[in-house]
């Protein structure tokens, strides 16, 4: 291990971050530590007995007592900072657990500050964006209009990373992730959700009238990108887009779910949400495109691939 980069995976029992420390021990000279909560992350998502050079540690980023034992122990290289609390439904109803992530923002800073780490890599989300003023997003021209408590901490968070750097010359970079689905999402984001109902036959729920728009980036486009810019060290002291570059209405992505899947779901409209449900959303993805150096997966393949391998969704 003393040969090796050392790199730290927060909320690396999750989703995307799961997917990361994989594509990272992938490569035999980084050895990858996953610290998770398991709040909303799982185990069996961890490639730990795939890969001999993952560790899984149990402990709450939020918490300096539980997560400074871990910097001690390690002296990591570079940090990916993703855990957070995730899911729209669950954060409008937790808005104080939400903005306890600050502390986990600051904890992260300061022992990444005292222990010499080179660069920090940080989920931010397209929700900073609020609702748009500009199509596409771009990252250096939109305005960040977030009003909702889980937006405000990514800005939070944002804020933290330049002042750090301009403070203590830690190096940073920014993903402000947009919708992105593969195949060990859970079933409380739109598109796993809709197949897991899909594949029961049963009513698919839209708020309104479904022709809110959205982009839909496949799991393996952001993984490439983003690890291509921890490689290459690109937009070292920037931020980047993450996203598909293809607006879909809501609707189209239940149609098209159900038609894939051969699914007898009938949609179900329920009224339109009071807050947190953006009319549209498309990221300005030309970094992104710099990074990943090939033509994007469409939605459609995406979907395919997610439902050959549902076993995360039911």
């Amino acid at each position: 291990m003393d040969n090796q980069t050392k790199i730290l995976v927060t909320g690396g029992a999750g989703f995307i971050p799961s997917y990361l420390a994989e594509k990272l021990a992938d490569n035999p000279r980084n050895f990858v530590v996953i610290v998770d909560n398991l709040l909303t992350g799982s185990l069996d998502k961890i490639p730990v007995a795939q890969h001999a050079n993952i560790k899984f540690i149990r402990a709450d980023v939020n918490d300096s007592n539980d997560i400074s034992g871990v910097f001690r122990s390690y002296s990591f290289d570079y940090v990916f900072h993703y855990a957070a609390v995730v899911g729209v439904k669950r954060t409008l109803e937790n808005p104080v657990k939400v903005l306890n992530d600050i502390n986990g923002i600051r904890t992260i800073l300061e022992l990444s500050k005292n222990t010499n780490v080179k660069r920090i890599y940080y989920s931010s989300s397209s929700e900073v964006y609020g609702e748009p003023v500009e199509y596409p997003q771009n990252e250096d021209t939109t305005p960040l209009n977030s009003r909702l408590p889980y937006a405000i901490v990514k800005n939070v968070g944002e804020a933290f990373l330049k002042s750090y750097k301009k403070e203590f010359g830690i190096d940073y970079t920014i993903f402000r992730f947009f919708n992105t689905f593969g195949p060990k999402q859970s079933k409380e984001f739109v598109v796993s959700r809709f197949i897991s109902k899909a594949l029961k036959n049963e009513d698919i729920s839209i708020y309104g009238d479904g022709m809110q728009t959205r982009t839909f980036c496949f799991v393996d486009d952001n993984i490439e990108a983003t690890t291509n810019a921890f490689y290459e060290s690109r937009f070292v002291n920037d931020v980047v887009n993450i996203g598909g570059e293809i607006e879909l209405p809501i609707l189209h992505l239940a149609q098209l779910i159900i038609k894939l899947s051969g699914s007898k779901s009938k949609i179900v409209h329920l009224p339109a949400l009071e807050e947190g449900d953006m009319t549209r959303r498309r990221p300005d993805i030309s970094k992104m495109k710099q990074l990943l150096k090939r033509p994007m997966l469409p939605v459609e393949e995406g979907l395919q691939r997610v439902l050959a391998n549902t076993r995360y969704i039911l």
